[in-house]
This record gives structure tokens, C-alpha cells and sequence, in this order.
């Protein structure tokens, strides 16, 4: 039985976080040199059931601490619960390591999705081999339970714009940034942004295209680059993947314009601490990957056990103690933190 809830802080200043959404840290690229484990060599514990939680890619700062999650659900009960994930933010690598699971006979699957569409067979699929299929950051998805999620995207989405206005003054071009424009929640967020920046703050422009980045720091810090040539008068620059923010904020204070361009978006304090004590970035958003790959595995065993999964039930993590169900999505209860240079040193990750 659970023991106590999931709450994954360790910092001298203890607070309910939720943090940010997709992958590395400032130094991480898009590849992990390290080939993945197979489900053989990935450390498991002798539990009954066996859970697997597939992520978008292994060695990066966001999946290793949604592992804490996976790690502390794996402690709380009788059960083999692990994480893996491809060596590349690579949705055909990720479907490979899905039935490599499958053909493991695992009971549960619980999957972040790279790019949704990609994995809606495979994950019928092992629905129909009697494994039970959550998710998260796809709320879309046909073939899972239930997809969980922080909270509802279209309003994050408005939230980041919110806060990249204020610091534009309100005015000047701006540019949004995706870790792949199959990522149905970065795509639900800077379609969110910039519907409600032509809603409210009329005297701002979107600029160009959205950014494509591919979850990789060099890349989104060389399309920086690209924007600042292209677009000399850009005052602003909203980001997606955890690693968006890092780039643009490098290419940023590389060209001098750190009082010039705001830089806001979805990160973890560990990649933009540097930047945001400089004021390259302005300000990280997000929640926690720990307690989503926590929440996840904790609807599953719920599932499994035929118990009730009803809006304000305690899964047993932080932000996730009085849920909302809609359909088939879940959404946790707290909203994002936002981070800056003021309270950066409150978080340990």
C-alpha cells in the first residue's frame, strides 16, 4: 500500500511544484549516447505486475526526474514498475521500444507520446493483449484509459502569453517555438498563445511560422539566430519543449539583447537557472514530470484493481489530489508555478 504521498521535493524550501513540459537540460542534446535498456536489463523490482512507463526519450532532465515518479510508485506497492524510452526524439524509436515491451508480457503501459498519431496502433494493440494503457500529454489519444494531464492546455497556452506580454509592454513582434509541430501539446499551446494574443493585445504580431526546435538546445538556439537576422526589431520569444528556452535565451544573451527580447516558456529550473539570473530568459513555467509519471501509473493500478477513477479523487501526488475527469482525460488540481530569477533556488531539479 502507499505509504505517503508522492511529493518529490527535497529543497530546503518545500512547495508544491509543478513543472515544465518536454525534455533536456541546457548541455543535453537530442540524442542519448547510451543505447536504452531493454525491459530485460532496465532495473525492476520483483513485484507481481509489471508496469512500464515509455517515455519520449531517455537521459534528459525532464524524463530522468519523472523516473522519481515511476521509482517512488514502484516503492509504494507490490508491483515491477520501470521506465524506458528510445535513444532519439524519434516516434518510429518509440513504437519499437513500446512492442519490444509488449512482447515482454508487462500488464500496464504508460506512455508519453512523441508524436500521438504515431503510436495510436500500437497502443491498440496492446489493449487488445490485455495490457492497461494510460498516457499523458495526449489527450487526444483513442487508444489509452485515460490521458493524464496538469491541467487544460488551451489555458496554459494563454497563461504563457500573459506573461510574455507584460514584459513586451504589451507591443512588437513575437516568435513561438515547438519541440515538433506533431506535438499535440506543444501545437494546443502556441495555438492557444496566439489566439489569445489576437484577442487582447492587438498591438502585437506573430512573426513567421511556428519554430520548429526537435527538442534540441543547439537547434532551437541556431533558429534563435535565424529569428534575430531575419526579424532585427523581435521583442519577444515564447517556448515549448524544456529545452526551447535554453537555446533562444543563449543565442539571445550572445547577441546583447538581454534587455531587449523577453523570453518566456516551458522549462525546468535546472536548464534555465544560468539564464535567468542573467536575464537572457525572462520566465519558466510548467509542472512536475515526477508526479505526472506517478499519477499515471496510479490510475493504472486503480484501473486494474476496478476501482472508481472520479473527479476529486487523491492520486496519491502532489497536484494530482483532487482531480477532474473529463471523459476519458484527467486534469491535476493546482495550476503551474512560475519561476524567475527571484525564486529559482526554492527548486532542486
Amino acid at each position: 500500500m502507499r505509504r505517503t504521498r508522492w511529493t518529490g521535493i527535497t529543497a530546503t524550501v518545500v512547495v508544491p511544484f509543478m513543472l515544465a513540459a518536454g525534455c533536456s537540460t541546457a548541455d543535453d542534446e537530442v540524442t542519448n549516447d547510451s543505447p536504452e535498456d531493454s525491459p530485460e536489463e532496465a532495473e525492476q523490482s520483483s513485484g507481481d505486475e509489471d508496469y512500464a512507463t515509455v517515455v519520449k526519450l531517455e537521459g534528459v532532465a525532464w524524463f530522468d526526474r519523472m523516473a522519481t515518479g515511476v521509482e517512488s510508485f514502484d516503492e509504494d506497492y507490490d508491483v515491477n514498475a520501470f521506465q524506458q524510452g528510445p535513444a532519439q526524439a524519434d516516434s518510429a524509436q518509440q513504437v519499437q521500444v513500446i512492442e519490444d515491451i509488449i512482447a515482454q508480457g508487462v500488464d500496464v503501459l504508460a506512455v508519453v507520446p512523441f508524436q500521438p498519431d504515431a503510436v495510436e496502433s500500437v497502443l491498440g494493440r496492446a489493449q487488445d493483449a490485455g495490457i492497461t494503457v494510460v498516457t499523458h500529454e495526449a489527450p487526444e489519444l483513442e487508444n489509452t484509459e485515460y490521458d493524464v494531464e496538469p491541467f487544460r492546455n488551451e489555458e496554459y497556452g494563454a497563461h504563457l502569453m500573459d506573461e510574455l506580454a507584460e514584459r513586451m509592454d504589451e507591443e512588437g513582434e513575437y516568435a513561438l517555438m515547438v519541440g515538433s509541430l506533431t506535438s499535440a501539446t506543444h501545437m494546443a499551446w502556441v495555438e492557444a498563445a496566439q489566439k489569445h494574443q489576437e484577442e487582447n493585445y492587438p498591438d502585437m504580431t506573430f512573426v513567421g511560422d511556428y519554430v520548429e526546435t526537435s527538442d534540441d538546445t543547439q537547434t532551437a538556439y541556431e533558429r534563435t539566430r535565424e529569428l534575430l537576422s531575419t526579424y532585427p526589431d523581435l521583442k519577444g520569444i515564447q517556448g515549448s519543449s524544456a529545452v526551447d528556452i535554453v537555446g533562444a535565451g543563449q543565442a539571445i544573451e550572445e547577441a546583447g539583447l538581454t534587455d531587449d527580447i523577453a523570453v518566456v516558456g516551458t522549462s525546468v529550473p535546472s536548464n534555465v537557472k544560468d539564464l535567468l539570473e542573467t536575464g537572457a530568459v525572462d520566465l519558466m513555467s510548467g509542472w512536475d514530470p515526477g508526479a505526472a509519471g506517478y499519477a499515471m501509473n496510479e490510475v493504472a493500478r486503480r484501473i486494474r484493481a476496478g476501482e472508481e477513477i472520479s473527479s476529486g479523487a487523491d492520486l496519491g501526488a502532489e497536484g494530482y489530489d483532487s482531480i477532474e475527469v473529463d471523459g476519458s482525460v484527467i486534469y491535476g488540481n493546482d495550476a503551474w508555478i512560475d519561476v524567475d530569477a527571484d525564486n529559482v533556488d526554492e527548486y532542486d531539479f
